[in-house]
């Protein structure tokens, strides 16, 4: 299959199609692209453009359309639809991702969506996926599994599997319950094949299974799935009965989640927002941590008013505090974003003291080599050897104290249960700003006995 592009040309073609309602056309163009690349095209259309789309495509492949639009998007689509135009779709999709289209809707029409379901079944399914948080694994599972009692015979097994099967986009495990539908262990596949059909699975079957229970944390399901290499993990109850599964694709869209947070929290948005949402929510994602670089550049022109007579009569000072203060926040978000990646990956290893006096020997060794090199250019530059002393002993000190507090920061937010990803940013930029200004100017007035 050819890679697909996305382009103008292709873009304004389909809304002159849509423009003069040429349905049949618009089936044909699409009849051979994959719900993702189409997906890719209704993002670029308008609300009512997209919707004349979803409403004329086939229910089996709209369906996985909307699981791969914008979730805002998504959501004015469906406000377009009725009760039974979005049954439809919904009936097309596994438990999980119905029970994530349907929380994103009103409640009362919640309440018709599922009331105008053709398979009640699916229908109850979904609502006890809705009742899981959705920052669990509960909130995370399908309920589509294939599962065989462990009192059963293997020909018995094989004819219930089928019939399940169907059900099942993709059969990653065979679990094996109780008759209290406790989780016992899998079955293999090989071991299914190859042994007489009159056998009981309970003598085959292997205890051995990696499970998470329903409030599992998704970045607990997701190291846990990692680890061991899962393409999909049983998720059990309090009881320890198998109640759903988890698979790889769920997974990936939780890494990447967390990964889209992160890297927003390090930048200094204090909430998720995207390029296209509206101006005030964008300024209010972004003014809190703007406030404070704000506060930060305050105290350092405050700190540094206080060594007016200093720069007065060592004016060279002056000219150096940028490097300074840059070097400080650089040296913070580098030692604390390894810091974070390693508590995000549960890769953190030894104590905290272990930790910092890591960074302090890694510190004193890059703030030498830096200070060193800073220290013969400004000799040369300058020829004042003194002065070049103070800056490069400050840059040494700087770098130090800055490697300490970014190691120290997202441990101690960590142990907390504060997101470390915030001492990414420019929490840690504007202190060490601060605080590398202040040391700075302490350390030159000493030496420069002034």
């Amino acid at each position: 299959m050819a890679t697909f592009k996305l382009t103008e040309a292709l873009i304004e073609q389909i809304q002159g199609l849509i423009e003069a309602q040429q349905g049949d056309a618009l089936v044909a163009l699409f009849e051979d692209y994959h719900f993702a690349d189409i997906a890719e095209i209704i993002d670029e259309l308008s609300v009512e453009e997209a919707t004349y789309l979803i409403k004329l495509l086939d229910s089996e492949k709209t369906s996985d359309i909307l699981t791969e639009l914008d979730e805002y998007l998504r959501e004015s689509i469906l406000s377009n639809l009725s009760a039974q135009e979005i049954a439809s779709e919904i009936n097309e999709l596994d438990t999980d991702d119905a029970a994530d289209m349907i929380a994103d809707l009103p409640q009362e029409m919640v309440q018709q969506v599922i009331q105008s379901l053709d398979d009640k079944e699916h229908a109850q399914d979904i609502v006890d996926l809705l009742r899981y948080d959705e920052d669990s694994a509960g909130g995370l599972m399908a309920k589509e599994l294939v599962k065989v009692n462990e009192n059963w015979t293997v020909a018995k097994c094989v004819r219930e599997m089928r019939v399940q099967a169907e059900h099942v986009t993709r059969v990653h495990s065979i679990y094996v319950v109780d008759d209290h539908d406790v989780l016992k262990g899998r079955l293999s596949l090989k071991d299914l094949l190859t042994t007489s059909t009159k056998t009981h699975i309970a003598e085959i079957y292997i205890p051995k299974v990696d499970f998470v229970h329903v409030n599992e944390t998704p970045e607990g399901v997701a190291r846990i799935m990692s680890k061991y290499d899962l393409e999909a993990i049983p998720v059990v109850d309090e009881a320890h009965r198998l109640v759903g599964r988890i698979t790889i694709d769920d997974i990936v869209d939780v890494i990447r989640e967390e990964a889209e947070k992160d890297y927003q929290l390090a930048a200094g948005l204090s909430s998720d927002v995207e390029a296209d949402d509206n101006i005030l929510d964008l300024t209010k994602a972004r003014i809190p941590w703007l406030f404070l670089g704000l506060l930060g550049g305050i105290g350092a022109a405050a700190i540094m008013g206080g060594f007016e007579s200093l720069m007065k009569d060592h004016a060279m000072l002056f000219f150096f505090s940028p490097l300074i203060a840059a070097m400080a926040g650089n040296v913070g978000v580098q030692s604390s974003a390894i810091v974070v990646q390693a508590l995000a990956s549960e890769g953190l290893r030894g104590t905290m003291s272990q930790r910092l006096l890591k960074e302090v020997m890694l510190s004193l060794l890059n703030g030498s080599l830096l200070g060193g090199l800073l220290l013969l250019v400004t000799w040369v530059w300058k020829g004042n050897i003194l002065t070049s002393m103070a800056i490069s002993l400050s840059l040494v000190s700087v770098t130090l104290f800055a490697g300490i507090i970014g190691t120290f920061i997202p441990i101690f937010l960590h142990k907390r249960g504060v997101d470390p990803a915030i001492a990414t940013g420019p929490f840690i930029t504007t202190s060490n700003d601060i605080f590398g200004i202040l040391i700075y100017f302490s350390i030159a007035k000493l030496i420069l006995g002034i």
